[in-house]
């Protein structure tokens, strides 16, 4: 009987001990590697810096086409920009150009 109760006062504790430290262990596992954890966090961070970059590049690009549009609807039109687009458009050329052909 009394071996039993010492058993008892040392296995019980040390169960308890051992089942929140597994429920612990779990939970820290998850905060590293889960779906929202330490390394997902990580991963995200570095796809929204990738994605921010590519953002700038864009709104860059819009900006010049932006100018490149409002210049050909203004009123006073730009000589350079119409002539350029009109060859580019008709596939003419003039004679007094240089044609370089890229493969």
């Amino acid at each position: 009987m009394v071996v039993r109760r010492r058993v008892r006062m040392v296995v019980l504790p040390l169960g308890l001990w051992t089942l929140s430290a597994l429920v612990v262990g779990y939970f820290v596992w998850q905060a590293e590697s889960g779906n929202r954890g330490l390394e997902a966090k990580k991963a995200l961070k570095i796809r929204a810096y990738g994605l921010n970059q590519e953002l700038a590049a864009v709104r860059a690009e819009r900006a010049t086409w932006e100018h490149r549009v409002a210049l050909l609807k203004s009123d006073q039109i730009d000589r350079d920009l119409l002539e350029e687009r009109a060859r580019i458009v008709l596939g003419r050329v003039h004679a007094n150009d240089v044609v370089i052909i890229t493969p």
